[in-house]
C-alpha cells in the first residue's frame, strides 16, 4: 500500500484558507452556517468548498481536527518559549477555553449520529491530554503546580466551566479558568 500523495503547498494553502473561514463563520453563526457564507469570507466559490469538503460533516470535522490539532502544538510551543511552566499552562488553559466556547453548534453536531463524527472526541482526548499532562507535569517538575493533578479531570473542570458561556453576558468563562489554574500553585 503506498501513501496518499502529499498535497501541493498552495493547495495546503487553499485548504487552511477555507478551514480559517470556516472557523471564523462557525463562531459567528454556528455549524450550520450556509456554506456560501463561508465560501465568501474565504474569497472563494462554493465549489471550491465542496472540492476539498463533500459534504458539511466533512467541514465541520476538518476545521475541529484543524483547531485541535493547534492546540496541541501550541502546548509544547508554550513550554519551549521565554515563560514559567506555569505561565505555559496558564495560556494553553486559555487556549483551551477559547477552543471550548467558540464551538457554537459542534456538539449537536457531534451527537447527531452522523457516522462522520464518531471518533472526534477520542481524537480530541488522544491529542490533548497528553499536552495538558506534559505542561502539568513541567510546572509540577519546576515546583510550581501542586503534584497529583490529573490532566483528563482539570481539562473536565475547564469544560464544565465553558458550559453555558454564551448565554449569560454576566459569566466570563476564562476568568474562572484562570483561578482555578491559580489554584493549582504551590504556596
Amino acid at each position: 500500500m503506498t501513501a496518499a500523495p502529499r498535497k501541493r503547498a498552495d493547495a495546503r494553502r487553499n485548504e487552511q484558507t477555507l478551514l480559517d473561514a470556516a472557523a471564523a463563520a462557525f463562531v459567528v453563526s454556528g455549524v450550520d452556517v450556509p456554506v456560501r457564507d463561508i465560501a465568501a469570507r474565504a474569497g472563494v466559490g462554493v465549489g471550491t468548498i465542496y472540492r476539498h469538503f463533500p459534504t458539511r460533516a466533512d467541514l465541520i470535522v476538518a476545521v475541529y481536527r484543524h483547531q485541535v490539532e493547534a492546540c496541541a502544538e501550541a502546548g509544547p510551543a508554550l513550554l519551549a518559549g521565554n515563560v514559567t511552566p506555569h505561565e505555559a499552562l496558564t495560556r494553553w488553559i486559555d487556549l483551551f477555553v477559547d477552543f471550548l466556547i467558540t464551538r457554537h453548534g459542534l456538539p449537536e453536531a457531534l451527537r447527531s449520529g452522523d457516522a462522520t463524527f464518531e471518533t472526534l472526541h477520542s481524537y480530541f482526548l488522544d491529542r490533548l491530554v497528553p499536552v495538558c499532562d506534559t505542561l502539568l507535569a513541567a510546572a509540577v517538575t519546576a515546583g510550581q503546580v501542586v503534584p497529583g493533578v490529573d490532566a483528563y479531570q482539570l481539562m473536565r473542570a475547564v469544560g464544565n466551566l465553558c458550559i453555558g458561556a454564551g448565554s449569560d453576558d454576566r459569566y466570563d468563562p476564562r476568568r474562572m479558568a484562570a483561578l482555578l489554574v491559580a489554584g493549582l500553585r504551590t504556596r
